[in-house]
């Protein structure tokens, strides 16, 4: 499924299981990944027109997105793999347990507006780009620290709780990273492109990498949850966020001297 110069000669052998060790010599190379494919279990996310949830398609993304990566030769770390509930801040922490250069976080976006579709990526910051950015959050925010009677509203003073816990350092690699993996998911759009924006996302704000949460489409317009139920869709977005990786490697091989900057194909 990959485009022909996306196969990257990286430096140490693909882990298939997602192992979260690395050895010394790996650390300044950029060879692990985390995919957070978006809620799971209980907490089901946006609900599409056509019944889809949005727990179960960003999962199938991040199964394809982790496959496409692996076959690149990088190590993928999966926060889950099945249905099941795992709360953000366990999340950050398997990303920042496995020391992986680069974090994504697979969702699908919903709004009152039926008319309103197409996607957009996210990197982290604790005031968000327009209302719109802010009521994402909220929603996305909903499971952190959930607590009976709670609503998403809640979730803001936590994540200026993790303020300080946010890498500076990062933020222009996680902001470059949004616009490359926008730039392409865009391709796929029938509409304009939505853009990058920042908001204050709980699963972005303690990760110590470069990071983005990236949102492929709303379950909300008819359209397009009927484009985002067949595998084809799936398999293009997915396509697209391992360009973008890949395209990360290389820019982070070209400024460490890991690789030569254009990759190699095979």
């Amino acid at each position: 499924m990959l485009a022909l110069g996306l196969w990257l000669a990286l430096p140490g052998a693909a882990r298939a299981d997602g192992a979260l060790a690395r050895d010394a010599a790996s650390l300044d190379r950029f060879d692990t990944v985390v995919i957070d494919a978006g809620h799971g279990g209980e907490d089901e996310g946006a609900r599409g027109v056509n019944g889809l949830f949005e727990k179960d398609l960003v999962l199938e993304v991040a199964r394809a997105l982790a496959a496409l990566l692996r076959r690149a030769g990088l190590n993928v770390v999966m926060t889950r793999e099945r249905d099941v509930f795992v709360p953000l801040e366990q999340r950050t922490n398997l990303a920042n347990d496995a020391r992986a250069d680069l974090f994504i976080s697979v969702h699908a976006n919903a709004a009152n507006d039926a008319g309103a579709r197409g996607s957009e990526t996210y990197f982290m910051s604790l005031e968000a780009s327009d209302e719109h950015a802010r009521g994402v959050a909220l929603r996305e925010n909903e499971s952190f620290a959930a607590k009976p009677g709670e609503s998403g509203a809640d979730a803001d003073p936590l994540v200026a709780i993790l303020g300080d816990l946010i890498a500076n350092e990062h933020l222009t690699e996680s902001s470059e990273f949004a616009r490359a993996a926008q730039l392409r998911l865009a391709r796929l759009d029938s509409g304009p492109s939505r853009g990058v924006k920042q908001a204050p996302f709980v699963v972005l704000a303690g990760v110590q990498m470069p990071a983005a949460l990236v949102e492929i489409g709303f379950l909300t317009h008819p359209a397009e949850a009927r484009d985002l139920r067949s595998a084809r869709r799936r398999g293009a977005i997915a396509a697209g966020l391992a360009e973008a990786v890949l395209e990360h490697g290389r820019r982070y091989a070209a400024q460490h001297g890991d690789v030569p900057a254009a990759g190699a194909d095979r």
